[in-house]
């Protein structure tokens, strides 16, 4: 029980971590201001960890590495911590465990990736029903629009409402269902396969 206590907090600390680091990611490549509450939160809660893997990790393709490649290690560390509390045994081919736990560490990151997003677009629908004018609404709509626009081209508004939302929630809910069949692909790695 001990075990599974620690476990949850490691893993809420570890997911909150990740999903700032990944909320800066979006952001930085949305070219988003963060000149406003949510912004300054996500800078504050990462800047001690991107700033200084700004000076040894660049850019690529206008993307911040700085703040992804340090949720997926955090990711990794959380897999590798998972298992060891639970009592796997890593055994056999070095380099198999090794690939098998950063592949797993990318499933995870990029798991968050979709939850992010799902929160995202939930709070962005519910906003332009609630409170339209909310300070939070356009930096939610901001980020979700990349992810929206290919829907709305495709799936009409019936009676102004816009049901691109809809559509992309349930996209994401299968990527959601085939990453956990591919989580489940890298056990073998993982137990020196």
């Amino acid at each position: 029980m001990l075990a599974n206590i620690l476990l949850l907090v490691i893993d809420a600390a570890g997911g909150f971590l990740t999903l700032m680091l990944l909320a800066r990611f979006y952001m930085q490549w949305q070219r988003i201001s963060f000149r406003n509450q949510l912004g300054q939160f996500v800078v504050s809660t990462t800047d001690w960890i991107v700033r200084p893997l700004r000076r040894f990790v660049p850019g690529l393709f206008g993307l911040d590495m700085a703040s992804l490649l340090p949720a997926w290690v955090v990711q990794v560390l959380l897999v590798m911590v998972e298992l060891s509390l639970r009592g796997a045994m890593f055994s056999g081919n070095t380099a198999a465990v090794i690939a098998g736990l950063w592949g797993v560490g990318l499933i995870e990151l990029i798991r968050m990736m979709v939850y992010l997003l799902f929160a995202v677009v939930l709070g962005s629908a519910v906003l332009s029903w609630v409170s339209p004018h909310s300070p939070l609404a356009p930096l939610l709509n901001a980020i979700a629009a990349p992810f929206l626009r290919p829907f709305r081209r495709v799936v009409p508004t019936i009676a102004n409402v816009d049901l691109s939302p809809l559509v992309l929630l349930l996209v994401l809910q299968i990527v959601l269902m085939v990453l956990a069949g591919a989580r489940n692909g890298f056990a073998p790695l993982l137990f020196g396969g």
